[in-house]
């Protein structure tokens, strides 16, 4: 049985989908008498806009404000751990790897609150050459749609990346697809996951 047949098992009169869908999954929805609403965040501030949207649409405001509040203590708690290293670790994070995907605007945003800075322009097809040049310290990749699946092989296996920092240092990790490509609050935990990880190669870089 297929995603829209499931859907439909539902009865829905209202589904809500989030900018990347397939056109012929929708066209097959509008198929049936059902609404069917479109979203397209791009940051942080785009996501609480969303969350208060769903928030009045299931009658539920002020709960929708409570999570909102909660999600933005829990990136300033994580704001006020990150250490201050010599210098912002430079990351790349990857939504996908075939185009070469960097991940969406939120996560640079994320990045940023742990601490480090994202080296590429978000939300947009690069090449193994301007990961290269942009010389990242951490790759991470979060491959949408693969869960923790993402292949650390292929990285270290790209010839152009050879002399980059992330490679030389074993550096590239697997962050779980929905805890950074999800516009919602499983980016908590892909924050504090994110910070783990940073913090781990702020310290390496201290012993050497």
């Amino acid at each position: 049985m297929n995603s829209v047949d499931e859907i439909l098992k539902l009865k829905p009169s209202l589904v809500i989908g989030s900018v990347p869908y397939k056109q012929e999954t929708l066209a097959k929805l509008l198929e049936h008498p059902l609404s069917f609403l479109a979203t397209n965040p791009r940051t942080l501030a785009d996501i609480e806009n969303d969350i208060r949207m769903l928030g009045r649409i299931a009658g539920r405001a002020a709960q929708a404000e409570h999570l909102i509040m909660k999600m933005r203590q829990e990136f300033v708690a994580i704001a006020k751990k990150s250490r201050a290293p010599k210098r912002k670790l430079r990351v790349y994070c990857e939504a996908w790897p075939n185009p070469r995907i960097s991940s969406p605007p939120w996560v640079a945003e994320i990045v940023k609150i742990c601490g480090a800075e994202m080296v590429l322009p978000p939300g947009q097809k690069v090449s193994d050459e301007q990961v290269a040049s942009a010389r990242p310290d951490v790759i991470v990749l979060a491959w949408a749609a693969t869960g923790d699946k993402a292949n650390l092989k292929k990285s270290y296996e790209v010839t152009a990346w050879k002399n980059v920092p992330a490679i030389r240092n074993k550096q590239v990790h697997v962050v779980r697809d929905e805890l950074l490509n999800t516009p919602g609050p499983p980016l908590v935990a892909g924050a504090k996951r994110l910070f783990g990880i940073l913090q781990n190669a702020v310290g390496r870089e201290s012993k050497e």
